[in-house]
């Protein structure tokens, strides 16, 4: 028994309401149950109640025991003083002492009494059982043998929350961002930077952004040069180049100038923070810096590229791009190849809008309190194709389709934010396995 369970039969009403009554005899009729509080505070917010013909509204505590009320000091929280109901499973307190009557019972900050509905009595075993079956599922989905079964409407309308929680938990992680650095196209240069890092280097990218601001790099824009000096000297990376070349050296001596110029030099990372193992050359730093710095070069706002552009194929176009000549034959300092290095690929190009330029477009949504932000952000997701990976192979096992970034992004929520931790009763899909009469 979880205060999940709890939760879940009263939101759905899912006990029987014959002669409900508290455990001190007080009758009591729910009118509606409240919403349920994701926050600090009481279990359900607004709840409208009938208690002895008199009608509350305020709020709903849940506990899987009477005795919690007292053990977690509700009644010294001034935050559950608007409690008119405690909810538990089960009435664990010991029998009214006469001569003490107050001692175990649920009171307010002000001492006056709270009334408590038992549910364990009023709920059906086989709700019960259904709820454990699933719960206990060694599968990494656990309503996995049972998920055909399911509606299609639940199925789609579970999507639909899931990907608007994935959008809505992206986008604070932006507009966080965007409070630090009061400049929308810091921020994006930012958000970039990191997603150049494709999730082995993203800490690095980050750190290295942070370092090199972006009104420095767009001071000198018109010489990709300076620009891949300032990246490249900056990361550490020309540091340790074994063998340098004439490239190498120019890069140097430009970082010399404009590494003391603008204050570079003191914020310098250490080349050791960089990672290489197991990657693909075609993911090596050293690369994804020379393309980073191309798209920095070519366009004086990035906030424009993808923001003011609602077309996904012309914003994948502009992101492929190809980094300066060296890197038609290197992919690291020093060490030509015979194989060309490739130009930012559509994989890669893709990835961005589905990790930054998605999650930006609904940050700026907030912040401009205008709808169709948000709605371009769901609908770039529906333009790109889907993700391949080990969760989205997991759903088409089950047979859900997942056709576009929309679809593989909803699923990816689902499986790590209600599959994963077992919150099947916060999903639709689970809930609705669990209610099945």
């Amino acid at each position: 028994m979880t205060e999940a369970f709890l939760y879940f039969l009263w939101q759905f009403q899912y006990f029987d309401h014959t002669a409900l009554i508290t455990t001190e005899g007080e009758t009591v009729q729910v009118l509606h149950p409240g919403f349920r509080n994701p926050n600090a505070g009481p279990d359900f917010l607004n709840a409208r109640l009938l208690i002895n013909d008199v009608e509350w509204a305020g709020n709903v505590e849940a506990h899987t025991r009477a005795s919690d009320w007292v053990a977690h000091r509700h009644g010294y929280d001034r935050a559950y003083d608007n409690v008119i109901l405690h909810l538990v499973w089960t009435d664990d307190r010991p029998a009214l002492d006469p001569l003490r009557p107050m001692t175990s019972r649920p009171t307010r900050s002000d001492g006056s009494l709270l009334p408590t509905l038992e549910l364990q009595a009023r709920t059906a075993p086989d709700l019960l059982s259904r709820y454990n079956a699933l719960t206990a599922a060694p599968d990494q989905i656990p309503c996995a043998g049972q998920f055909r079964a399911v509606e299609p409407l639940r199925i789609t309308s579970m999507l639909d929350k899931a990907l608007l929680q994935r959008l809505e938990r992206k986008a604070a992680d932006v507009r966080a961002m965007y409070e630090t650095t009061q400049d929308w196209e810091e921020t994006v240069y930012r958000l970039l930077a990191m997603n150049f890092g494709f999730k082995i280097n993203t800490d690095p990218m980050a750190q290295l952004s942070r370092a090199v601001p972006l009104k420095t790099l767009l001071k000198h824009r018109n010489s990709i040069r300076q620009v891949e000096a300032m990246l490249f000297g900056c990361s550490g990376l020309l540091d340790e180049v074994a063998q340098p070349d004439g490239y190498v050296d120019e890069l140097r001596r430009e970082y010399r100038f404009l590494g003391a110029k603008f204050g570079l030099i003191d914020n310098q990372l250490p080349p050791h923070v960089w990672k290489w193992g197991r990657l693909r050359p075609a993911n090596f730093p050293t690369l994804r810096l020379a393309q980073f710095a191309r798209l920095v070069s070519n366009h004086g706002s990035l906030f424009s590229l993808f923001v003011g552009i609602d077309d996904a194929p012309a914003i994948l176009k502009k992101l492929q791009v190809t980094p300066s000549e060296y890197w038609a034959d290197h992919y690291r300092f020093g060490v030509a190849t015979n194989k060309a290095a490739p130009v930012l690929g559509m994989a890669s190009a893709t990835n961005i809008l589905i990790n930054t330029v998605a999650p930006l477009l609904a940050a700026y949504a907030h912040h401009r309190d205008r709808s169709e932000y948000m709605d371009r952000a769901i609908g770039l997701l529906e333009q790109l194709p889907a993700e391949k990976n080990t969760i989205t192979d997991h759903w088409e096992t089950l047979g859900l389709g997942i056709r576009t970034a929309f679809d593989s992004q909803a699923s990816i929520e689902l499986f790590n934010a209600f599959c994963t931790p077992k919150k099947c009763l916060s999903c639709q899909i689970g809930a609705s396995l669990v209610g099945a009469r």
